[in-house]
């Protein structure tokens, strides 16, 4: 038997409570900074104050109002019995009174749900609850009234969008901070190692005489150690073996260096010693 998949469980049939069904409640799209406030408030918080007047001319919507409340915490100097205005999110500009503009539903069926964990768990997952919290009435936007507020409120905005998020202060101490750098101690010490490594060209005269004087010891040397015992340049060193030396390409010397005849001193019985 395998577990259900998450499709499965999502198109598994479920309760759904509608108590509440016949409810007509108004689908309204209000601005982020309300949204965000009314985010952070405990379910049955009073967010503000809806007025509807009557309208004197037939057939003309009523101009609704939000008067919306300062949803902060309440300090004890305080008035906590007359409503403040909100603070928005933008440097505590306040915007209190909001205008709807309504629409109709026309044709369409529209009700909201909610979906609510409640305690305890199933083997498919912790417990959920979902209602119908009424049928959609009307439809409507809540644009805050251009005033003074509101203009001071978009002015913070464009001020706060604009402002660098990398900004030069002013140090008045000394701050232990570890800064980059360019060069470490370890690569310093390479360079150094580098440049000693590094050969001035000597006579050709004197070279030649240190190979001379090595050769005498041994008939065969590679490369590397002729560099060790002359301390040229490898190019330059192989230079002056080509004039006084032979390349051996095969075994039993195979890359190795060793003195042309007219220029042994050895007797030719000895080679190889």
């Amino acid at each position: 038997m395998s577990l259900p998949t998450d499709i499965e469980m999502a198109h598994e049939a479920k309760d759904v409570d509608f108590s509440a069904a016949g409810r007509g409640v108004w689908l309204v799209k209000v601005p982020k900074y309300l949204s965000e406030q009314w985010k952070m408030c405990p379910n049955g918080t009073e967010v503000g104050k809806l007025k509807i007047p009557k309208t004197k001319i037939p057939g003309k919507k009523p101009d609704i109002v939000l008067t919306s409340f300062d949803l902060a915490p309440k300090t004890s100097s305080q008035d906590t019995a007359t409503p403040s205005l909100p603070k928005t999110l933008l440097g505590g500009v306040n915007i209190r009174n909001h205008k709807f503009i309504v629409t109709n539903v026309g044709n369409q069926n529209l009700v909201v749900m909610s979906q609510t964990k409640i305690d305890g768990a199933s083997k498919e997952g912790p417990l959920e609850k979902i209602s119908i919290e009424g049928k959609v009435l009307q439809r409507a936007e809540c644009h805050p009234i251009v005033d003074a507020s509101y203009k001071q409120l978009k002015k913070e905005h464009v001020q706060a969008q604009n402002t660098p998020q990398r900004q030069t202060v002013l140090l008045t101490g000394i701050v232990n901070s570890y800064k980059p750098v360019s060069d470490h101690l370890n690569t310093l010490d390479e360079r150094k190692a580098k440049k000693a490594e590094k050969r001035s060209r000597a006579e050709k005269d004197k070279v030649m005489d240190v190979l001379f004087s090595a050769f005498e010891k041994h008939q065969f040397y590679n490369v590397k150690d002729l560099v060790g015992i002359t301390k040229q340049p490898v190019p330059y060193l192989k230079e002056i073996l080509n004039e006084i030396c032979n390349y051996n390409m095969t075994a039993p010397h195979k890359n190795m260096w060793e003195l042309k005849p007219e220029f042994r001193h050895y007797k030719p019985h000895d080679e190889g010693t």
